[in-house]
């Protein structure tokens, strides 16, 4: 009980527990989406669908969610993405208690790419009478060209997750925080100063 009291006083709350069922659903089922893609159409289908409704909830609570899960408390401008990655380069990065500016830009790559992916998705399905756009003119977009943006834009969402995994490796380790972790447990170390909390907002969070 000491234990984790002592635990507690040296970390503050990051993530709230929706987005952390968001993160990880998203991880899992978009594996099951590469998986499937050739040879269980079916489940397949069914992860996009998943997928979708995942993104669905995190474009929302992006907006009415807590505070690290608002878009607003964590998007920056271009300035404040090359600052943070020179304080990377020098070693020493900023401490930001959601996203950090580089991390903001990656989140917003990939919700674009699977929305993308996801509704090309649809969209070919839907050409084949299959699908909540069967009925829609988008039924009619026949022909190889969206399945072949559907790939592209499976691919171009499997190069950003490669990028996004090297990124928290590498803040993981200049930061000297387990990112992953993190995201499971919803905790980062307490730090002196946080670029996007001030100590009122702080202790606001942790009540």
């Amino acid at each position: 009980m000491m234990m984790n009291s002592d635990k507690r006083n040296t970390t503050v709350r990051a993530w709230d527990p929706l987005i952390r069922v968001f993160h990880w659903s998203l991880v899992f089922f978009c594996l099951v989406a590469f998986v499937t893609e050739d040879d269980w159409l079916d489940l397949h289908v069914q992860a996009g669908y998943a997928i979708t409704l995942l993104i669905g909830f995190r474009l929302l609570w992006g907006l009415i969610g807590t505070r690290q899960a608002r878009f607003r408390s964590f998007v920056r401008p271009p300035r404040a993405v090359l600052a943070y990655l020179r304080s990377m380069l020098s070693l020493r990065p900023a401490h930001y208690l959601g996203h950090n500016p580089v991390a903001a830009v990656m989140v917003l790559a990939l919700l674009l790419s699977l929305s993308f992916t996801c509704f090309t998705g649809l969209v070919t399905i839907a050409s084949e009478g299959q699908g909540p756009l069967a009925a829609t003119f988008f039924a009619s977009w026949r022909g190889e060209w969206m399945e072949e943006l559907h790939e592209f834009f499976a691919n171009f969402t499997l190069l950003l997750v490669f990028g996004h995994v090297a990124g928290v490796v590498v803040s993981s380790l200049l930061e000297r925080e387990n990112l992953v972790r993190a995201m499971i447990t919803g905790r980062k170390k307490q730090r002196a100063r946080w670029e996007d909390a001030g100590q009122q907002e702080l202790n606001n969070e942790q009540v």
